[in-house]
């Protein structure tokens, strides 16, 4: 199919007739791996995650539970990438799911990845926001109310859904490229000074250390959610060049990558407070785990820079979680889930090849979520990012188990002459597995991950909404096949024409 790459043309569908498609060629690989790793907001999660997983999880052992999780997600990743050479869909999950093990299953799947999205960019706000009102106030002394930075961001991720990928990609670049630079050196700078007060250890990144401290379990926990949305980097294949080759490749490295860097950082922040003073540093001042070391190794204008770069990725990882969802709900729409979608959000922008309608859509309805919580009385931090990002957290994990059993099937019913002792089989088996007990991990930690929200209802709910969503998908895929076969055919089968499973 040839294309136009100054405007957004039609992608063919397995059945009969067209559909709106993303602008083609608009990213390459360094392109998925930025937009992917944005949403794992590595200064979040090292600032962010770790001081609460040595106070509160596994102690020292915290740069051992990544290495654990980042094994584990390449083990995933596997199976999630031999499917990805096979079909490109901006659906990802939903797609991937309704090849594998049906539509019915696809769109329960699909409605929650949807989920999922739609309720990580208004947590992300809220962790922005109070980043950004703190660090005004610490430094300037201005006392500007969070609601106003939450505007800020709600219109900053608009426009960069409404002019392409391409746009929101430039963006990240620069955003992410800061806040990596200033973790690595406060890292490398601890190396190079041979460590803290305690000199060098290897027992921070020993992986039995993983499964030990005050929860272990919440530390797991913990170390997975830091990687939530890396599996983002499918839903690009539509924009990406030479998906196929791309999407793998961009996968693994954000897996890989991310995952060293995370070991080392967290490594060296423990190694430059002293490994005897983590536990009691990360418990009285968390953020002072990564400051003090930053301050020590590498100077206070660093810590100053830092606070900032808290700032600005937080802001970079509610970006990628925008077009997440916004691609989400266009996959769904394009396909005429309801009829109403398809002329809605499934339509791309002219000029852009941008799903700017959902991504529209997705801006009013976390702002509507943002409303609700602040008339609730949640803090922005405490109440809106930490219950929000648990209920996204649960809803994503139980999509990619759900994935790694599609890709078992698929392999076998599809493509039988590519399957393969540990690409199609023991890596998505084992994956799975390993995901479901991360639900697990998380259901039974979920008070003490919340905190100070651990008695709201949001959070007892936590549970029964993700449950609600599925049962929806379900319920509505059933009705469609009796009441509307031809639509229940298309559900999950909008593949780009030219890498269309063979």
């Amino acid at each position: 199919m040839a294309v136009d790459e100054g405007v957004a043309p039609a992608a063919k569908t397995d059945e009969t007739g067209t559909v709106h498609r993303l602008k083609p060629n608009a990213v390459g690989l360094l392109g998925v791996v930025f937009m992917a790793v944005a949403t794992a907001a590595p200064i979040t999660a090292m600032t962010g995650n770790v001081p609460f997983m040595v106070s509160a999880g596994n102690g020292i052992g915290a740069p051992a539970s990544y290495l654990v999780a980042m094994v584990v997600l390449a083990i995933f990743s596997v199976g999630f990438t031999s499917m990805a050479k096979h079909i490109t869909s901006t659906g990802a999950f939903y797609g991937f799911i309704s090849y594998g093990l049906g539509r019915t299953v696809g769109l329960a799947s699909g409605l929650l990845a949807t989920f999922a999205y739609v309720v990580f960019e208004p947590a992300l706000i809220g962790i922005f926001s109070t980043f950004a009102t703190e660090t005004l106030k610490d430094q300037t002394g201005a006392d500007i109310p969070w609601w106003a930075f939450a505007l800020l961001m709600l219109a900053v991720n608009a426009m960069g859904t409404w002019f392409g990928v391409s746009v929101a990609e430039k963006l990240l670049v620069v955003l992410l490229a800061t806040e990596v630079t200033i973790l690595a050196a406060m890292a490398i700078s601890v190396a190079f000074h041979g460590g803290g007060p305690d000199g060098f250890s290897i027992d921070p990144v020993n992986p039995v250390n993983a499964f030990k401290g005050t929860s272990a379990g919440l530390g797991l926990f913990f170390a997975f959610w830091s990687w939530v949305g890396f599996e983002s980097t499918a839903m690009y294949g539509e924009e990406s060049r030479n998906p196929k080759k791309i999407i793998p490749k961009a996968t693994m490295i954000s897996v890989l990558g991310v995952g060293v860097f995370y070991v080392f950082v967290s490594w060296m922040a423990i190694t430059g407070t002293g490994q005897s003073k983590a536990v009691e540093v990360s418990t009285a001042n968390p953020l002072q785990l990564f400051f003090g070391p930053t301050e020590q190794y590498v100077g206070h204008w660093a810590v100053n820079v830092m606070q900032w770069l808290m700032i600005t990725g937080s802001l970079a990882c509610g970006m990628a979680f925008h077009n997440c969802a916004a691609r989400y709900m266009y996959a769904l729409g394009r396909e005429g889930v309801l009829p109403s979608l398809k002329n809605t959000v499934g339509r791309t922008h002219a000029r852009h090849g941008s799903p700017h309608i959902a991504g529209l859509v997705q801006t009013i309805v976390t702002a509507l979520l943002l409303l609700a919580f602040a008339a609730a009385g949640k803090d922005p931090y405490t109440g809106t990012y930490v219950l929000l990002a648990i209920l996204g957290t649960m809803a994503i994990l139980v999509v990619q188990a759900v994935c790694s059993f599609a890709v078992l099937v698929y392999f076998r019913r599809n493509h039988p002459e590519s399957r393969h002792w540990f690409r199609t089989l023991t890596a998505p088996l084992v994956g799975g597995v390993a995901m479901l007990a991360v639900v697990a991990l998380l259901v039974s930690n979920m008070g003490a991950a919340a905190g100070t929200e651990s008695g709201s209802l949001v959070l007892k709910a936590t549970p029964w909404l993700v449950a609600l969503v599925a049962g929806t998908g379900i319920g509505y895929a059933q009705y469609l096949k009796r009441r509307d076969p031809a639509r229940y055919q298309l559900l999950g089968r909008t593949v780009l024409e030219e890498t269309k499973e063979r």
